[in-house]
């Protein structure tokens, strides 16, 4: 199946469609802007509607009606929201429904299922004009004799896309009799709307026949009924996108688009095969079927108890017969489980002795319920049902047969002063009983949308009230009273159907329900889960797994694919008791990216089967398929036999909250008995919840240095007189030190913070957000909580807050390094993965880690040269704010040397450190026995200090370098020389900074104190003026950049690339990028580049930089063109003017560029801009980009990307 085909062809026809049915909308005065009255001039059954051309568009007869009827549909509509959604919904549907009718129409004539047999889209001969246009009269569809008349002439006259039109309908309404769910009566207000053509190469019908094979439909060469839904999951794209990026929580329209997820096939098989197929095989080992099936797995050996149980099961799955299994998909979709589970059934039915043809028909009415929340999968599994019941059954079109899958409607619209009119001919008694069960109905599928598969229904006796619905009696009266009698009974008729399907117990629930935490839905469907479903509601794929077990009758079969939190954290440990009350027969632990659509480790999967009878001694087939990366081979391990266990529940006992650690060996368990959990030694806690990170942190580097106070004791605190204190957020993937980057405002013993706490709690005390009070700058042990196959623990230096993301322990010293060493061991990450393998580690996983407090002096001196050499390689960057000098300055003369040092450095300290850990690792694994489990060998990727990297470490070079030229650091103190506050000259002996904050860049050595030319000296300075020009040599071949010279290749570094590569240094993950050099800058042709230091910014600046440098570069542009100008008259050699020519209308370009700027510029420098650098770059950058008169003037490089967006 071409999926990427598929694909582009559901995004593009979605548009498409879209934009044709609101074209058609707007030629009737109805655009999203409101509704137009037709014009004065028309009459009667005619409207007339101005579409802006010198004849008005005009509509009669029916389609009057019908567009009364679309008003009728939006406005109804209005009423829940806005026009505008209300409009943008209904046009929605339209498209909608047509795109779901041109592919099951597709889909019936590449099979041949049309009754008539002749293609309505295509050409059997594939010429462009379909079969049903070239032989309308041959599909025997009711026409009239007008109709008639009318097609004939059509053609007569080549009008083909107005004879498919007219064909098109008619052979939906034909198919009406045979699909009524699919195809239902277009005489309403979608026909308005319909505009196809067969001819337009641009259009959808064209589009759909060319661009997706023709075998992906054709069941009989491969193709499959599944690309329905396929089609439908792709044609939900866009809009699961922009639910997705909206903020604010997913309304009950939009959750159809963002829980649509199609199962894998192989998944789908494993499931139905595993619990349908099951079923029947155990009570008829005989039949010889799960020969032919891939996915079944045979049941594990059991102990001879367990097995004397499954035999008195087995004696009823033996008494069944085919019609008297149910299985139901309460979260159907587009149907590919019922799909499969109908292909199952058919096997069953067949080694019973059935036919196919009697087979299809009893499974229709006996065995397969479905349900959804959203009408579309509705349709799509109705049709995707009925058209596998006629793969074995030509005859099953014939009108007469119907499926039990349904869309959940709402109650709502029932006008229940009709109630009195039915029931007539009951006595008194069932009458009552009647009346009063149906509103009771009627109450629980109120606001059913909301709450779809998941509302528990009761019992009724459904019999009774379809009788009560069936003897309807106004006594032949039409009053205003009974008008819409008959309406109602149908409407009470389909909701008695769901009713009893939401009722029923099944044989087989087997399902892939929604994922959604419940924190994204709307308020209503939490308060319903709260109430109903308190062991299961944090995510509505857990409840789910609660609702499919009260549905599955006793000794039933649940198969599930769902997100595997529920099997480890703690949130859903009262579900894992409720699931002890059922066996696990079997389960295929998927991980991440099982579904080809999802990528990454968010969505970590877990299909499975469970029995609904207690037996916790039965031992389960675990399937562990997390480690491949690929749909494919998740399915390719699995077929393999490979990672598998075999395990009762009871074994899960072992570990507090009973997670289910199935591939846990019995020593590995056994350690939580031998054990204390490290909670008993050091209690892990959470951190701090700003609530608003952008206004409470910023990143070290952008604010005053002197107002940060470093190395804070927990005693000062609440004293400190400085605004910024250190704040750790976790951070990537880094162990034993380090991740050291952002200061959060404390100011006051952080009273900001708390009143915006208290603000949020609606009044109440600010702890619920502020937390961890009494560890607030106490020395500790810290981690990130994003995490998944990999953890890593670091030293927590005195003098920080924590955030929620950089949670923490706080051990006493003689626990506390022993404690981060065994966090950063094989062990802690083993142990992790068995108490919870998702993305995130919570506290309580870290406090239930068995510790045991062994050979400490070994470790400790280990770990803390870890510590040691980890500080050394963080530190020896500029964004550490350790950071002394560059490392690549060495009292050597030049840079080849010093790099060589340094390479030689890094890779020792790696070295050492790989090979600490692994000695850690091995000590661990000793203590633990886990000799057979784990091996202590660290992978290269997995050890978090730097080697040296010649390119980045020259780019380093250089922008310690430009640092220098600012003041930020001196060659003669170490450290940070100036990072805000008062100018001390005194620190600048060696090299002395620029004088004015301004460092130009220019394409050309048009100045003497560019930002080459100052490094030249500074290099000069720091290596020697003898060694110059091979230092220039080295870093130019370093930057690899274009140039015909070593100082030419530096220059376009600077002016191309340095600032992308300083943006790049000065951002942290999450946080944007927040440059410190800013760069003014006037455009493409380079015309102006300037560099300032943010933290020597001065009002003056710009205005300084303006005068200075911005006209120097004008006036040098304008001699430089009068010179080229002087060299075209005067010049005898052509090749040299053909030069001057074209350096004139560079420099001419130039020119433009300079003066244009200069008129922004002189905007800002008559503001004489204050900042804060409390404000932080973000807000800055904005700041110093807008004028006196409120408007913003991007003077600086990438404002898009750096400034804080504008609040509206």
């Amino acid at each position: 199946m071409n999926k990427t085909a598929i694909k582009n062809f559901a995004i593009w026809a979605r548009n498409k469609l879209i934009a044709d049915v609101s074209y058609d909308a707007r030629l009737i005065g109805i655009t999203e802007d409101g509704i137009a009255k037709p014009l004065p001039q028309s009459f009667g059954g005619t409207q007339f509607f101005d579409i802006g051309t010198a004849e008005p568009y005009s509509i009669s007869g029916e389609a009057v009606r019908q567009r009364d009827k679309l008003i009728e549909v939006i406005q109804q509509k209005e009423k829940d929201t806005d026009y505008k959604t209300a409009y943008q919904y209904v046009i929605e549907e339209v498209a909608y429904t047509w795109f779901n009718r041109l592919i099951a129409i597709r889909f019936m004539e590449v099979n041949d299922y049309l009754p008539s047999h002749i293609r309505v889209l295509s050409s059997e001969s594939g010429k462009l004009e379909p079969d049903l246009v070239t032989t309308p009269f041959d599909a025997e569809l009711p026409f009239t004799a007008e109709e008639e008349a009318q097609i004939f002439q059509l053609k007569q006259d080549n009008k083909l896309d107005e004879v498919f039109r007219i064909l098109f309908l008619k052979q939906c309404n034909a198919l009406n009799e045979i699909l009524p769910a699919l195809f239902e009566k277009t005489k309403n207000y979608t026909e308005l709307l319909l505009s196809l053509s067969v001819i337009d190469q641009d259009g959808v019908v064209y589009h759909l026949i060319h661009d997706i094979p023709e075998d992906d439909f054709n069941i009989e060469r491969g193709g499959q009924v599944e690309i329905i839904g396929w089609l439908y999951q792709y044609y939900n794209t866009e809009p699961k996108a922009a639910a997705f990026a909206k903020n604010g929580k997913i309304t009950k329209e939009e959750i159809p688009a963002v829980t649509q997820l199609f199962t894998p096939d192989w998944i789908v098989r494993y499931m139905v095969e595993n619990s349908l197929g099951r079923l029947w095989v155990e009570g008829h080992p005989e039949c010889g079927l799960k020969e032919n099936w891939k996915y079944y797995l045979e049941e594990a050996q059991q102990e001879p108890e367990v097995q004397a149980k499954l035999v008195e099961i087995r004696k009823e799955y033996a008494a069944l017969n085919p019609e008297d299994i149910k299985l139901i998909d309460p979260c159907m979709g587009s149907g590919h489980i019922l799909v499969y589970a109908f292909d199952v059934l058919m096997q069953i039915y067949e080694s019973a002795g059935y036919s196919q043809r009697d087979a299809a028909k009893s499974i229709l009415e006996h065995n397969i319920y479905g349900l959804d929340i959203d009408d579309r999968a509705y349709q799509l599994a109705y049709f995707a049902v009925m058209m596998k019941a006629r793969q074995y059954n030509r005859r099953i079109l014939n009108g007469e047969n119907t499926c039990h899958v349904y869309a959940i409607q709402e109650s709502n619209s029932i006008n229940r002063a009709h109630l009195k009119y039915f029931g007539a001919g009951m006595d008194d008694i069932e009458k009552n009983a009647a009346k009063m069960q149906l509103e009771g109905l009627l109450d629980t599928l109120t606001d059913a949308k909301e709450y779809g598969s998941i509302l528990n229904v009761e019992s009724y006796n459904w019999d009774l009230l379809r009788r009560f619905v069936a003897a309807e009696d106004t006594d032949g009266q039409i009053s205003m009273d009974s008008v819409g009698v008959e309406d109602t009974a149908e409407q009470l008729n389909r909701l008695i159907d769901i009713g009893e399907t939401m009722a029923r117990k099944y044989w087989v629930t087997c399902t892939n329900p929604p994922y959604a935490s419940m924190s994204n839905l709307n308020d209503r469907l939490n308060s319903f889960v709260k109430k109903n479903y308190s062991n299961s509601k944090a995510d509505i794929f857990a409840v789910f797994i609660e609702k499919c077990k009260h549905s599955t009758r006793h000794k039933g079969f649940q198969s599930m694919i769902t997100q595997h939190a529920w099997m480890f954290l703690s949130s859903y440990e009262k579900l894992r008791e409720e699931m002890l009350d059922s066996y696990v027969v079997n389960m295929a632990h998927l991980g991440p990216r099982a579904f080809e659509e999802i990528g990454g480790e968010v969505v970590q999967t877990t299909a499975f089967v469970l029995c609904n009878e207690k037996m916790n001694d039965y031992r389960g087939t675990y399937c562990r398929l997390t480690e491949p990366t690929t749909q494919d081979g998740k399915r390719e391990r699995f077929l393999s036999e490979e990672n598998r266990y075999y395990v009762a529940l009871d074994s899960f006992s072992y570990i507090d909250g009973r997670p289910f650690a199935y591939w846990a060996s019995k020593t590995a368990l056994n350690n939580f008995h031998v054990a204390e959990p490290l909670i008993t030694y050091s209690r892990p806690r959470v951190g701090q919840n700003t609530g608003d990170n952008e206004r409470f942190l910023r990143l070290w580097f952008e604010v005053n240095q002197n107002k940060i106070s470093f190395r804070t004791t927990h005693e000062e605190l609440p004293i400190c007189k400085l605004k910024w204190i250190p704040y750790n957020k976790g951070g990537s993937f880094r162990r034993w030190y380090g991740n050291f980057d952002r200061v959060v405002n404390w100011e006051s013993d952080g009273k900001e913070i708390k009143d915006y706490a208290i603000i949020r709690n609606h009044g109440k005390h600010w702890s619920r957000y502020i937390q961890n009070i009494e560890n607030m700058c106490r020395e500790g042990v810290s981690w990130s909580d994003i995490a998944s196959t990999r953890f890593a623990c670091r030293y927590l230096p005195e003098g920080f807050i924590c955030d929620v993301k950089g949670s923490s322990t706080y051990p006493e010293e003689k626990y506390r390094i022993y404690i981060m060493a065994f966090l950063n061991s094989k062990i802690a990450i083993y142990y992790l993965q068995m108490l919870n393998p998702t993305t995130t580690f919570q506290v309580g996983n870290i406090g239930s880690l068995p510790f045991i407090f062994e050979h400490d002096i070994d470790v400790k001196n280990i770990a803390s040269e870890n510590v040691h050499l980890s500080k050394g390689d963080w530190d020896s960057f500029e964004t550490s704010w350790d950071f002394k000098k560059h490392p690549l300055l060495r009292n050597v003369s030049t840079i080849s040397e010093a790099f060589t040092q340094w390479q030689s450095e890094c890779d020792d300290r790696f070295n050492q450190l790989k090979a600490n850990e692994e000695e850690l690792n091995r000590i661990f694994i000793d203590i633990y026995g886990l000799q057979d489990e784990l091996t202590p060998e660290v992978e290269d990727k997995d050890v978090t200090v730097r080697k040296a990297d010649w390119p980045r470490d020259i780019k380093s070079l250089l922008s310690y370098a430009v640092g220098c030229m600012f003041g930020r650091y001196s060659l003669d103190v170490e450290g940070l020389a100036y990072a805000g506050g008062g100018w001390d000259s005194s620190k600048y002996k060696s090299y002395i900074p620029d004088a004015d904050n301004v460092i130009p860049i220019t394409d050309e050595e048009y100045l003497d104190d560019d930002i080459v030319s100052r490094l030249c000296a500074w290099l000069k300075v720091v290596y020697g003026a003898d060694t110059l020009e091979a230092n220039l040599d080295y870093i130019a071949k370093a930057l690899g950049n274009k140039g015909s010279t070593s100082r030419e290749i530096i220059r376009n570094y600077f002016l191309n690339d340095f600032f992308k590569d300083h943006c790049q240094t000065y951002s942290v993950t999450g946080s944007g990028k927040r440059p410190i050099y800013w760069l003014f800058d006037s455009g493409k042709q380079n015309g102006f580049k300037a560099l300032v230091y943010l933290h020597r910014y001065t009002p003056d600046t710009i205005g300084n930089l303006r005068i200075d440098y911005l006209h120097k570069m004008q006036r040098v542009y304008e001699s430089e063109i009068n010179r080229m100008q002087d060299m075209m008259d005067h010049s005898e050699n052509a090749r040299e003017v053909a030069a001057a020519s074209k350096r004139k209308d560079k420099l001419a370009k130039q020119l433009k560029e300079c003066r244009e700027y200069d008129e922004k510029i002189s905007h800002l420098a008559l503001s004489r801009i204050e900042l804060d650098l409390d404000d932080g770059v973000k807000v800055n950058y904005r700041k110093l980009q807008t004028a006196q008169d409120g408007k913003l003037y991007e003077v600086l490089a990438d404002s898009k990307n750096i400034m804080v967006k504008e609040k509206k």
